[in-house]
């Protein structure tokens, strides 16, 4: 069935990715799909704002990416700082702590930014410091650029899933040393790819055998960057990468400052109107997301009942609350092609009318 995905998971793709995905398939070492590959990290290279040369797509989803930050740059021993205000800045620890390293926490109450000095001056010399840029369970944005301006010998590692492609992620200018992300959200294209950027100063630190033979880059690079022939490390998924390669056309003829702008405007205009129904906006003000908004209910609206109708009735397609928030939140997502103001007064329409019927 057709659904609006206005959740916290996928968004709706773009039309052109679609039409890539239908594609006939060549050989992932095909001389056409090479190109094809090396012009999609050009182009993941604009939409990461870097001229990191290592810059690709984990053949796997968004989890794989953040482990692949992980296991190639933290060694066992080492000093992690990571920011936790969320789901995901609590899955960090758990990967970092797997791979070895002493975590060193900084906790933030969820729905709030976390402070950027409090993670500086969390540990003098850590190995690592990493943030969730977009926090996805919260609808929260936090501050990147301190970190990089800031953060001495430490490598600055990002978690950018829900963020790139939607609000500025400015790779270089801020410091990033590694960064990852997602296909399914502001890119436009189904899930099952990790973007990645990764600088020339983590490349120093890459450990030479990671606990991950699937995620090792010492290999990976190998076949990503290779001149002429390529040295094979695994088999990729070669319509993912059209479509990836479609969404990211799609963005960049668009217009990425253009894009940028869509969903802020798409945000802004959710934000002036969820109050009016009586939806609160919950995520500290200053630091909410425009393409992942969370609101509180309504009182008498339950949450699981709402969301159903919401699905079944008008095929639409929002997520609840996560941990300390479930059942008391919705997360709201615009991104990628949904991040249009027909699907926000689609949405406040039938909001509207469920809000009617329950409370």
């Amino acid at each position: 069935s057709e659904r609006l995905l206005m959740g916290p998971g996928p968004s709706n793709p773009y039309p052109e990715v679609l039409k890539a995905l239908s594609e006939p398939v060549l050989g992932h070492l095909d001389p056409e799909f090479i190109a094809l590959l090396d012009q999609t990290n050009e182009h993941l290279r604009t939409v990461w704002q870097t001229d990191n040369s290592l810059t690709f797509p984990i053949s796997a989803t968004g989890s794989a990416g953040m482990e692949a930050a992980f296991v190639n740059f933290v060694k066992p021993g080492d000093c992690v700082v990571i920011g936790v205000n969320g789901v995901f800045g609590t899955r960090m620890c758990d990967v970092a702590t797997r791979a070895g390293a002493e975590v060193v926490k900084v906790e933030e109450e969820w729905g709030r930014a976390i402070d950027p000095q409090r993670l500086l001056d969390a540990h003098p010399e850590p190995a690592l410091i990493a943030v969730v840029h977009a926090e996805t369970s919260t609808g929260i944005r936090n501050d990147i650029a301190p970190l990089g301006a800031n953060k001495g010998n430490a490598l600055l590692l990002v978690d950018c899933v829900t963020s790139l492609g939607g609000i500025p992620v400015l790779t270089d200018d801020w410091g990033i040393d590694i960064a990852y992300s997602g296909s399914q959200k502001c890119l436009g294209v189904p899930p099952g790819l990790s973007p990645v950027t990764i600088s020339e100063r983590a490349m120093e630190q890459l450990n030479p055998k990671p606990q991950s033979w699937y995620l090792d880059l010492n290999m990976i690079k190998d076949y990503v960057l290779g001149d002429g022939a390529r040295a094979y490390h695994h088999t990729a998924p070669i319509s993912m990468l059209y479509a990836l390669h479609a969404g990211l056309e799609t963005v960049l003829e668009e217009g990425l400052g253009e894009t940028w702008a869509r969903h802020q405007a798409c945000g802004d205009f959710l934000h002036e109107q969820l109050p009016q129904l009586g939806f609160e906006l919950w995520a500290q003000e200053g630091h909410r997301l425009p393409e992942l908004t969370t609101v509180t209910l309504p009182e008498g609206l339950d949450d699981a009942e709402g969301r159903k109708i919401l699905l079944e009735r008008y095929g639409i397609e929002v997520g609840g609350g996560l941990g300390p928030v479930a059942g008391k939140v919705w997360r709201i997502g615009c991104m990628g092609h949904t991040a249009r103001i027909e699907n926000i007064n689609r949405l406040l329409t039938a909001l509207s009318e469920v809000k009617s019927e329950l409370c």
